[in-house]
């Protein structure tokens, strides 16, 4: 009997005007000791499965049908008191935002505690031991001190620790982990799956993992259901999935992965349209309208989850894995091109073309911030060294890939060139002219040729603005154009970026999260610029919008001749979309060079680190991958390392590093440069 199995479970949401199927018919089941990982796009249900089986549905939730077993009890028939008892003590839940989700007003070992004392009905003291012990058991340095502090106090990965530790408390049989690593950086990421995976051996529990990574769960679930407009699409063993999918969004959702791209120099697939509007869900198999192989047959009726074998099942009629005839299917794993207004695929390598002159120049950039303190008379007691003489150059057509952990300093980088910060030493060289130098008014007129995309674009417009006026704002400041031309320009952009002329009048949150992203980049296009800056504008997007805006962004590239900063805490999206790439640690740069040659042979330790921390969509890798990486938290730019900053945290570090800062010097051909004393790879020019 596995130790929970979900029968046609059905959940709804009730609104004032309409009633959301969120779930229809969801049946799964995970053993003691088994990962199971739930993956899809965002919407499709995977975390309203767990919170049904917690059943802490949002208001108006309500489990519909269907049953919850574990261990042959179904969770469903319990009484609320009842179910307070398994929550937190059979079965534990490890939130997507420890932000949100712990509470700012008491301290971290408080709040373990507290479930402590609730289930196992034990002193205060001794409840405080066990959690200092939980503290202890998920890694937390100094876990006695850890436990008297407040979750603002923590960093990310610290806060993801405590919520493990929270969730692990009392033991529990069954550990749903929804999106446990999503606002991490990859290697804080690679530490909490590791922990889980570990903490899953130690205490013999089962893992439900959710998530929207395709790498995330290659090598940590035993099985995965593929979840798609609030049904289960594919089940199967992982490395049956990757091996061979065969319900088409599946592979639709492998052939998006920028990892896929940049190894085959081909362009990424885009899978058409959004998901289904779930208050009306459509008749048939619910992804219809967005498949390449669609047939009338597939709206008319529902196809059921079945297979060839009981072990790999489907909802189907024509699955990708069984090939008709050649000129009727293409191979499992080609891409065939969709019908849509990006048909015309052509290799990646084929549309690049040798960059330019330089563009702009980066030298010897600073940036620090006062860390100042008293209530009435501040006063600096320090500075963030945020920017340490970082040095790089961006040609004509060419794209820049920025990479780093949070905190690396990547980002002010980018506030530094578009002029939203000043730098406090260096210069910033833009067609040969120092904008650090120039007349107010000067800067103003060349800061219209360097544009920023934001990670965030629905916080960076204007909600009560509707499309028209945010994308006229820039034309209207510096007043280019009369009304009538600017009005011209916007609808035309709008073509560019494949928005449709009604979304002119409407504001943003009536748009999707990749709509609102090509809204922003038609913005920063508005005033024909030479570079744009885009700061992490893929990291919040589903795979499959991801791929549409990263295609987009290298056809307007070949059209207008654009140049890139690309901002990205992810190098196989780097690795697909730039020309080069540099590698940021707690302010320096510490390797630049060709995408190819940094990914393929780094010379820097931290750089290594960072490629074996990246999740792989294959099994095969993901389990052979060493336990290593990049290990510890970065440490504080108020107070940064002597010599070698990373050397706090590499293998490789010896004295030398704590007394000596290694410069950049060239490793291989193409300007391939690295700062270490004892590099990964022999140096071209010894120069130290």
């Amino acid at each position: 009997m596995a130790l929970l199995e979900l029968i046609d479970l059905r959940t709804e949401i009730r609104l004032k005007r309409s009633v959301v199927h969120a779930l229809d018919g969801v049946s799964l089941s995970v053993d003691v000791g088994e990962t199971l990982g739930i993956v899809g796009e965002s919407g499709c249900g995977k975390t309203m499965t767990a919170m049904s089986v917690m059943r802490l549905l949002p208001n108006g939730g309500e489990v519909v049908g269907g049953q919850v077993l574990l261990e042959g009890r179904d969770l469903l028939h319990l009484g609320d008191e009842e179910m307070d008892r398994v929550r937190g003590n059979e079965i534990g839940m490890i939130f997507q935002d420890p932000t949100t989700s712990l509470n700012p007003t008491m301290t971290i070992g408080r709040q373990i505690s507290e479930s402590v004392r609730i289930h196992r009905r034990v002193s205060k003291r001794e409840a405080h031991e066990r959690a200092v012990e939980a503290l202890s058991l998920v890694g937390m340095p100094s876990p006695a001190q850890r436990a008297g502090v407040y979750p603002h106090e923590l960093s990310g990965g610290m806060r993801q620790r405590a919520m493990i530790a929270m969730a692990l408390a009392n033991e529990p049989k069954l550990l749903i982990a929804d999106e446990p690593t999503t606002a991490l950086d990859v290697t804080i990421q690679k530490q909490i799956l590791e922990l889980i995976d570990e903490l899953k051996q130690r205490l013999g529990m089962a893992v439900i993992l959710v998530t929207h990574d395709l790498g995330v769960i290659a090598g940590r679930a035993d099985q995965i259901a593929v979840m798609y407009a609030g049904k289960v699409v594919e089940t199967t063993r992982t490395e049956a999935l990757y091996a061979n999918p065969r319900h088409p969004y599946t592979e639709a959702l492998f052939a998006s992965l920028p990892e896929r791209g940049a190894e085959s120099g081909e362009r990424l697939y885009s899978i058409p349209g959004l998901p289904p509007d779930l208050t009306r869900p459509p008749e048939g198999c619910r992804f219809a309208a967005r498949c390449r192989y669609a047939t009338d047959a597939c709206t008319a009726s529902e196809p059921p989850l079945t297979g060839d074998v009981p072990e790999h099942r489907y909802t189907c009629f024509f699955p990708v894995g069984e090939v008709e005839s050649p000129s009727a299917r293409p191979p499992v794993g080609v891409v065939d091109p969709a019908p849509t207004a990006e048909a015309e695929r052509t290799p990646v390598a084929a549309r690049r073309t040798p960059p330019g002159e330089p563009l702009l120049r980066v030298e010897h950039l600073v940036k620090d911030y006062p860390v100042t303190s008293g209530l009435l008379l501040r006063r600096a007691v320090g500075a963030v060294s945020a920017v340490a003489d970082v040095s790089l150059t961006v040609h004509q057509g060419e794209t820049v890939g920025l990479v780093g952990e949070s905190g690396c300093g990547k980002t002010t980088v980018g506030k530094l060139i578009v002029g939203l910060e000043t730098p406090t030493a260096g210069s910033l060289l833009f067609a040969g002219r120092d904008l650090t130098q120039l007349p107010r008014a000067e800067r103003r007129r060349v800061r219209r040729d360097v544009q920023l995309m934001f990670q965030d674009s629905y916080a960076a417009m204007n909600p009560r603005m509707p499309v028209r006026s945010i994308m006229r704002e820039p034309l209207d400041i510096h007043r280019d154009g009369t009304p009538a031309e600017r009005d011209g320009r916007i609808r035309k952009l709008l073509d560019v970026v494949g928005l449709p002329k009604t979304a002119l009048e409407r504001y943003p949150h009536e748009f999707s999260g990749g709509q609102r992203q090509r809204v922003g980049l038609a913005r920063a296009l508005a005033l024909q610029p030479k570079l744009i800056v885009a700061d992490e504008p893929v990291s919040a997007l589903d795979v499959s919008i991801q791929s549409q805006v990263l295609n987009l962004m290298r056809d307007l590239q070949g059209e207008f001749g654009l140049s890139y900063l690309f901002i990205s805490h992810d190098l196989s999206v780097v690795r697909y979309l730039a020309d080069r790439i540099g590698v940021m640690y707690l302010g320096k740069l510490v390797e630049v060079g060709p995408a190819e040659s940094v990914y393929a042979f780094p010379a820097h330790h931290y750089t290594r680190g960072l490629l074996d921390t990246i999740p792989v969509a294959d099994p095969v890798v993901e389990k052979a991958k060493s336990s290593h990486g990049v290990a510890g938290e970065l440490p504080s730019a108020i107070d940064p390392p002597s010599g070698c900053r990373f050397r706090t945290r590499c293998a490789a570090a010896q004295e030398v590093c704590a007394t000596t800062e290694p410069p950049l010097r060239p490793f291989g051909p193409e300007s391939h440069l690295a700062a270490c004393h004892f590099p990964l790879r022999e140096p071209a020019v010894d120069q130290a």
